[in-house]
């Protein structure tokens, strides 16, 4: 008897213990499939955020709460029309860096910013504006720092013209992915020409390059960003808005002011 109570207490133990590693390697399973699947979500902001919270767990805690905050969010796709006047403010804005490199990244923020509430995400703060944005435009994050801290640089004076103008392609990075075309509108056609070839910004661009060939050399002296040369004396104010005027510009329609552009040769 006693045995054979020996020999049932062993199986007993034995079948404990396989029943525990068996939950450990599914755990184990999980937790590295969500690690994966957070990390192809996130880009380099799940190790930035490991970095900030000071480890694996926390960072994972941090970046689950923001994609159940983003969840909540309702966000909308910008129709073609909206996203070439949305473009063409860019544009205007790129030109103003020649004569007025500050206020024209004040203005490429501003111009994001909007972008972003039309879009439907809340716009009350830099790092909220990250935590938001970070769940499906993580890659696009570390411009967006960059661009940030450029311009706090800029408010105190302490940013050179390279400074700006490197501020203006992080701007840029985020800008274009906000506005990027939906891949099953894409698929489907739906596009219309005119706003077709206009999916990474780079034809105005180079449309606008080719009309002022003539202010190159301007461009390399100042840092101004690609495209942002203009012959002309100076589009005329009011036409993209600033940092400080995000939130009545996207209530206004800040991108219907097509006959205000400077005329074109």
């Amino acid at each position: 008897m006693l045995e054979e109570a020996m020999s049932t207490a062993i199986w007993v133990v034995i079948a404990v213990v396989v029943v525990a590693a068996l939950v450990a390697v599914v755990y184990v399973a999980r937790s590295r499939a969500q690690t994966q699947r957070l990390k192809r979500r996130f880009g380099p902001e799940y190790d930035r955020a490991v970095r900030s919270a000071g480890g694996r767990a926390a960072a994972e805690r941090e970046l689950r709460s923001r994609e159940q905050r983003h969840e909540e969010l309702q966000l909308k796709e910008l129709d073609p029309a909206r996203r070439e006047q949305y473009r063409e403010q860019w544009v205007r804005v790129q030109e103003r860096f020649v004569d007025t490199p500050e206020a024209a990244v004040e203005q490429a923020n501003g111009l994001v910013t909007v972008v972003m509430g039309e879009r439907g995400y809340p716009t009350h703060g830099f790092e909220e504006n990250v935590a938001h944005l970070s769940v499906e435009h993580g890659r696009t994050m570390d411009h967006y720092r960059r661009a940030h801290a450029i311009s706090g640089r800029a408010a105190n004076g302490e940013a050179s013209t390279e400074d700006l103008r490197q501020a203006m392609q992080h701007y840029r990075e985020l800008f274009e992915e906000l506005l990027a075309v939906p891949a099953g509108e894409r698929h489907a056609g739906t596009a219309p020409a005119a706003g077709a070839g206009h999916d990474t910004g780079a034809h105005h661009d180079a449309h606008h390059d080719t009309r002022h060939d003539t202010r190159h050399d301007t461009r390399q002296d100042t840092g101004a960003a690609p495209g942002t040369g203009h012959t002309g004396t100076g589009p005329a104010t009011g036409q993209a808005p600033v940092a400080g005027e995000a939130g009545h510009a996207a209530a206004a329609g800040p991108a219907g002011r097509r006959d205000d552009q400077a005329p074109r040769s």
